[in-house]
């Protein structure tokens, strides 16, 4: 069986990330959304409300795909996500050059750490290349509209955390 590790913080979970997701499902049979607890970065929505969005937007992906799709918090290194998962790659999403240059590095290190885990990059559709979740949390924060940005759903949890 080919397991993905596709790690993030999903605060929250965009129509970026969800591109991202479905194209990597023909790359694996399960693929595991790893959900940074990532305290540093004071995450708008507790880890429960991420990984809930998160299955809840990847439930009828996975039944669509026949892959697989978990989500699985994790505050450890990365490496050792992708082992305690059993993930024979990690999956990265790409939005602009400038993002590759930091990918770059991580996958660098960790090849340092377990050079059996590899890394794959995806560029998000274009369409999506702006996405970023801080963006979408500032947009919503300021009553904008998000749902260029990220399904009915979870514009609603957003419209609640800034009502």
């Amino acid at each position: 069986m080919r397991i993905g590790l596709y790690p993030g913080t999903f605060d929250p979970i965009t129509h970026g990330h969800i591109d991202i997701i479905r194209r990597a499902t023909v790359l694996v049979d399960r693929l595991v959304i790893g959900v940074a607890i990532n305290r540093d970065k004071g995450p708008l929505f507790e880890l429960e409300e991420r990984v809930e969005m998160i299955e809840a937007e990847c439930q009828s992906l996975s039944e669509q795909t026949g892959t697989e799709i978990v989500a699985h918090p994790f505050d450890n290194l990365l490496i050792d996500c992708a082992r305690d998962v059993k993930a024979q790659l990690i999956v990265r999403g790409l939005r602009a050059v400038a993002d590759f240059e930091y990918e770059y590095q991580m996958v660098g290190m960790n090849r340092a750490l377990d050079d059996s885990v590899e890394t794959v990059f995806l560029m998000a559709e274009a369409r999506h290349q702006a996405i970023a979740s801080k963006l979408v949390k500032e947009i919503a924060r300021l009553g904008g509209d998000v749902s260029k940005f990220v399904t009915p759903p979870v514009r609603q949890a957003l419209m609640k955390k800034f009502g």
